[in-house]
């Protein structure tokens, strides 16, 4: 082992160890990897940023845009309300919402799909007296099977055609992943709505803790005339930086002033609304002049009005929030929102909400202002509550139906071979920008710019991770393990390694880190190039056994009142028979 492999191997070690324990965001991790390697010369310049011009890296770009102009049409959530039907229950409603939604991840990107049919499906569930549980883990990963029937169902496939492109290889076909793909598809379905759907809780989701838990939430102050700061403002009364309190909202007879600003002055008869250390309101009340009604039944259902709402949202992967603070990302001026309470893992974090530091996955109840539906950002966290949209209108649902129409043009155009994924995916753009189905400033919006950082960073990592011969010398050790087994094990052997990176770290780091490996195999083995890079494509892919490894599983984790232990329960034999499924395909189709 030389000295370029060891230092290799340790960085990436540190980097997947940094990925698990979220010392920072995934983008940053990975990206300062490549950086170590460019700066100890491990890979040149242009090796470590090949994957910034990838062909793969681009497409997943123009993806995340054309995905936007469906979602802001709002076409999915019609579409999906009438799927599910009135009267369907059970194993019939979970089976027909399923089946289209597996058929458009296929040639959609999975999380914008799970993003905005969460909050249609939790309540379309709510008004039937349904526990969500039993949707929305079967909603990811039918997005999950979904994806791996073309190559633009996932990133991860784009990924793996791009690095396979760039080994001067033909790269993938539009439907080739199909032939392991749709079987997977079928026999996943088929389990979610039999064993699977048993397997699942029963239980309600956070919106049950939060109605039934307004008073650890909210508590209530009066303003009495002897009180010294009346007809001053907030700031100027002290009520701005409170020792574990934040003031969210005041009642004054029949206006509803929220969120509460800086310069908001107080008046006599307000009714003070605070969140965050409830216990803490003792010493406020204190204060001449304001009085704690004991009488008060303040609810969360109270505070919300005709421009206000209470929505859930949670943290993704890529945002821009984690690791600061509440109060730092000044969350209630760029949202136009207030936090109310901060989940994670199921439990709620005391404390003051503005000095508490976020990470992924962590659910916020959120007090929206009017505001609030033009800035939130899906980059930064998913809405996961049904909340009123004014923009969704006639002519937006006539932009949802030009963009699917134009996508349907231009995917036939791809699979015919009269232009490349890349080509193809440019042009369909080019029409939503030319038709005004979409507008400049929300395609760059649209950009998921942390992902395509982990992606083109990936790129550069796995570079080093053959210049280093660090592939080589892993690739010969699985050789010596798996070859007096048969090239069945060595299969094995790979798509396990992969799916197991997968659950813990990002897919795409995942996928980008064993190609070169899985390259080496194939090469030691002398089989097709294709069949290893169908195995770690799909084990890269199909990520059912923890809530961190997809997207996907993270946006449901929250709502659906799930813990760690239901993903393993319900996701391991799936992941088995995935597995199985993929391995013996592979071996009869493309090995012999």
């Amino acid at each position: 082992m030389t000295w370029q492999i060891l230092l290799v191997l340790s960085v990436i070690m540190l980097m997947m160890v940094g990925l698990i324990f979220e010392w920072a965001r995934p983008d940053l991790i990975v990206f300062t990897a490549l950086a170590i390697f460019l700066l100890t010369g491990i890979v040149s310049p242009e090796e470590g940023l090949q994957g910034f011009s990838n062909e793969g890296m681009l497409t997943v770009a123009l993806l995340f845009i054309i995905a936007s102009a469906i979602q802001n049409s709002g076409i999915f959530n019609r579409i999906m309300v009438n799927v599910l039907g009135k009267k369907s229950r059970g194993t019939l409603a979970l089976l027909r919402m399923l089946v289209p939604v597996s058929g458009l991840s296929a040639f959609l990107n999975n999380t914008p799909i799970v993003a905005m049919l969460t909050p249609v499906i939790r309540k379309w569930c709510e008004d039937r007296g349904i526990s969500a549980s039993k949707f929305l883990i079967p909603l990811s990963y039918a997005t999950i099977l979904g994806g791996m029937i073309t190559i633009m169902g996932t990133s991860t496939t784009l990924v793996v055609h791009g690095m396979l492109l760039k080994n001067n290889n033909e790269g993938f076909s539009f439907f080739q992943i199909a032939i392991i793909g749709i079987p997977a598809t079928l026999i996943g379905l088929l389990y979610l709505v039999t064993v699977g759907y048993k397997l699942l809780p029963n239980r309600k989701g956070r919106e049950f803790d939060r109605t039934d838990n307004s008073k650890d939430y909210l508590a209530e102050l009066v303003v009495e005339e002897n009180y010294p700061f009346i007809n001053q403002s907030v700031e100027q009364a002290g009520l701005r930086q409170l020792n574990g309190l934040f003031l969210i909202e005041i009642i004054r007879e029949f206006e509803v002033i929220s969120p509460v600003r800086a310069s908001t002055l107080i008046r006599k008869g307000d009714r003070l609304i605070f969140t965050g250390e409830v216990s803490t309101i003792a010493e406020l009340q204190n204060t001449k002049g304001l009085r704690l009604d004991p009488a008060s039944d303040i609810s969360i259902e109270q505070l919300i009005n005709a421009e206000n709402q209470v929505v859930e949202v949670v943290i993704s992967h890529q945002s821009s929030l984690i690791g600061k603070t509440v109060k730092t990302v000044n969350f209630r001026g760029k949202y136009d929102g207030a936090v109310i309470a901060v989940h994670r893992h199921h439990e709620r974090i005391r404390g003051k909400i503005g000095n508490i530091i976020l990470k992924p996955g962590d659910t916020l109840l959120v007090l929206t202002g009017s505001d609030f539906n033009i800035r939130q950002n899906m980059n930064d966290f998913y809405v996961v509550t049904p909340i009123a949209n004014p923009f969704i209108s006639k002519a937006n649902i006539k932009k949802g139906w030009f963009t699917m129409v134009t996508l349907v043009i231009t995917i036939g155009l791809v699979t015919c071979g009269f232009l490349s994924m890349f080509k193809g995916m440019c042009l369909e753009v080019i029409l939503l920008l030319l038709s005004r189905t979409i507008t400049i400033e929300e395609a760059q919006k649209a950009l998921q710019f942390k992902v395509l950082l982990i992606i083109a960073s990936a790129f550069g990592v796995g570079a080093a991770i053959t210049q280093s011969g660090a592939a080589e010398w892993i690739a010969s050790g699985l050789v010596k393990v798996g070859q007096p087994l048969g090239t069945l094990a060595l299969l094995y052997i790979v798509y396990f390694l992969t799916n197991l990176f997968t659950e813990f770290i990002t897919n795409n780091a995942a996928a980008v880190m064993m190609f070169p490996i899985a390259m080496s195999v194939a090469d030691a083995v002398h089989v097709d190039e294709i069949a290893f890079a169908l195995i770690i494509t799909v084990a890269a892919s199909a990520s059912f056994i923890t809530p961190i490894g997809y997207q996907t599983n993270l946006i449901v984790y929250g709502p659906g009142g799930y813990h760690f232990k239901d993903y393993v329960k319900v996701g391991l034999p799936l992941s088995l028979m995935v597995m199985v499924l993929t391995v013996t395909i592979v071996k009869f189709v493309w090995i012999g």
